[in-house]
């Protein structure tokens, strides 16, 4: 957003949405807008008319999304009607839905006429999109990220939680939508940059001053350390300053540089 008048936090302001004109709530501090870019722009405090009007505005929207409920229901569509949402001078009014397979709509768009002279945009979202709207609680006990100040979903990879040494359960990985955890990809650099002075998994390594050689098996990247199960049948952690590639004959490759393969970024 930007704009030279300052917003509190939880202030209510009028922004240029995507499809038009809406009422929003000050999340943080104001971001560098792109260039040529307007959308997330404040155009002004929100006024009590405009809060007001945002309110009922609100509750219209919400009668017509349980209206297209039933009568999707009725029609036996097989569709997921997510929300209904009005811009603020009431022209659009934004239909989320979701479904499996292509569906006409255009009965429900009739269903609509005698109920809104507002123009109707059915937009289909995905399970990402649905969370945002619908708002749920993370793992973390906070409201979910997409809800509260994400504006766009960045791609998330299953190589993002191999990198902070995460356990690959889907059920812990995964947010309120069923994918992927928004929050993975955060620290994914700060990971990278940490993981550059560690040895890689299974590399055989020597420690200093004991000697005592063996393979790696765990890595801390916070801790800057890792496990080493040894030739003896031991399991340490080591700091990794204090380690070095093992030669062919079990001593230390006196090179450092040579820890192991650097995780690409």
């Amino acid at each position: 957003m930007m704009t030279e008048q300052s917003y509190g936090v939880g202030q209510k302001v009028v922004v240029q949405g995507k499809r038009g004109p809406e009422v929003a709530t000050v999340r943080g501090e104001a971001a560098p807008m792109p260039a040529g870019g307007r959308y997330g722009m404040i155009l002004q405090e929100a006024s009590a008319d405009d809060l007001n009007r945002w309110a009922e505005l609100g509750r219209e929207a919400e009668d017509l999304k349980w209206l297209l409920r039933a009568r999707a229901r009725t029609r036996g569509l097989p569709v997921k009607i997510v929300a209904a949402e009005y811009t603020l001078d009431a022209s659009l009014l934004t239909v989320s839905y979701s479904a499996e397979e292509r569906i006409e709509l255009s009965a429900l768009i009739q269903d609509l006429r005698g109920h809104t002279r507002a123009r109707v945009n059915f937009a289909a979202v995905g399970p990402r999109e649905q969370a945002m709207m619908v708002g749920a609680l993370g793992a973390c006990g906070r409201e979910n990220c997409s809800s509260h100040h994400l504006q766009e979903f960045a791609p998330v990879s299953i190589r993002m939680a191999r990198d902070q040494q995460l356990p690959l359960n889907p059920e812990k990985l995964s947010g309120p939508c069923g994918r992927l955890l928004c929050c993975l990809q955060f620290e994914h650099t700060q990971y990278l940059d940490l993981l550059q002075d560690i040895p890689r998994k299974n590399a055989k390594v020597c420690v200093e001053g004991s000697g005592a050689c063996g393979k790696v098996v765990k890595l801390h990247p916070l801790q800057g350390t890792v496990d080493v199960y040894t030739d003896q049948g031991l399991l340490t952690e080591v700091p990794a300053s204090e380690l070095r590639p093992q030669k062919d004959g079990g001593k230390p490759d006196g090179n450092k540089e040579g820890q192991g393969e650097r995780p690409r970024k």
